[in-house]
């Protein structure tokens, strides 16, 4: 896959399906990278669009610089990322963390977006000594210390049973995380508070959550939906923090629904 210098990092993506449709950007989790994405990327490119994925600062093959990181300088990786590929304006999803970076681009980026699928996220992430927690402990054992953990949380017990070879493809994504990426991200996360500036959102906001989603609940998303004008919200039952992969059948009809309603009607092409 393709690297690119965007925003003084070096970003890891990759494009899939058909050259001329309309481009969906897709930003991962916390603890992931662009494979966190082969559950949408076939009904994605059927329906006709091309999928731009690329991993994180400090997530996959991408750059894992040694430093504190903020939403802001995420957010302007992926501008960046668009400016080098000369891309005007996507489509973009971005779940948990990638969400989180979605909120920042479209309050401060909108310009650059046609629409925003959130899901699994937040716009504030208390108590700050949770994540200092979680950093010490990634510091001194690498993602091993928190990768059960994270899976409880991101999978339920059912769905663990369920789809045994996708739990072991996550637990391989966390595991692999750059430690000095993964606290990087874990400091932009603590510090993210985009309540207020998420009401200046208007691009079209569709919002997705796992009606058992433990890290980011149902009522962090309720609480984006409120402050941004016209967002749909979705609670899918039967999944947790991931839901694209747990219910990914659902999910999939649901964004591309979505995607779809924001082409011009026929008479505007």
């Amino acid at each position: 896959m393709p690297e690119i210098k965007a925003n003084a990092t070096t970003l890891n993506y990759r494009w899939d399906g058909p050259a001329e449709g309309p481009v969906v950007m897709l930003a991962h989790s916390l603890g992931a990278h662009l494979g966190m994405w082969d559950w949408q990327v076939p009904a994605l490119t059927e329906a006709g669009y091309r999928v731009l994925r690329y991993d994180s600062r400090g997530h996959g093959a991408s750059a894992a610089p040694e430093r504190s990181y903020t939403m802001e300088m995420l957010a302007d990786d992926a501008v960046g990322l668009l400016d080098a590929l000369a891309l005007d304006r996507v489509h973009f999803l971005g779940l948990s963390l990638g969400g989180m970076v979605g909120q920042v681009l479209a309050a401060a980026h909108k310009d650059r977006l046609f629409s925003l699928i959130l899901s699994s996220t937040s716009a504030h992430m208390p108590p700050p000594e949770m994540w200092e927690e979680r950093m010490q402990a990634v510091s001194v054992d690498g993602t091993a210390a928190v990768v059960d953990g994270t899976l409880d949380r991101w999978i339920t017990p059912a769905g663990q049973r369920r789809q045994p070879e996708a739990v072991e493809r996550v637990r391989a994504m966390i595991l692999g995380t750059p430690t000095e990426g993964f606290i990087g991200c874990c400091t932009a996360i603590r510090d993210l508070d985009q309540r207020d500036a998420n009401r200046s959102i208007t691009v079209p906001t569709l919002i997705l959550v796992g009606e058992q989603d433990q890290g980011t609940p149902p009522a962090m998303a309720r609480a984006i939906h409120e402050c941004i004008p016209g967002a749909r919200l979705e609670v899918v039952p039967g999944a947790a923090h991931l839901v694209n992969v747990e219910q990914a059948d659902l999910f999939n009809r649901t964004i591309v629904a979505f995607l779809d309603q924001q082409r011009p009607a026929p008479a505007d092409r």
